[in-house]
């Protein structure tokens, strides 16, 4: 197997994602990057004629209900609880200085 990935192409990739690789390291990092090419070459020797494309391998369903309001505001009976009101709306400590 001749070598797929060069020594440039494991500095670069190394370069972007911000690892400074040790000897060993490079070589692992080689090493997987080529059989992750052999599997994608196995994969691309697979026949998908008439195979429709997805983006899921479960059928994905809207599963949100509809929005609808069923039991109104209930602003009024909230603020029935309200220690302190002001214009309708909570009043609270200030918090920032």
């Amino acid at each position: 197997m001749a070598n797929k990935i060069s020594d440039e192409t494991i500095e670069y990739v190394g370069i972007l994602a911000k690892l400074e690789l040790s000897e060993e390291e490079k070589l692992a990092a080689r090493s997987d990057m080529e059989r992750m090419l052999d599997y994608i070459d196995t994969l691309n020797e697979l026949d998908t004629e008439g195979i429709e494309p997805m983006s899921h391998v479960f059928p994905v369903n809207n599963v949100f209900r509809e929005d609808v309001v069923t039991n109104g505001d209930g602003s009024k009976d909230t603020l029935k609880n309200a220690p302190l009101q002001k214009e309708q709306c909570f009043k609270v400590p200030k918090t920032i200085g």
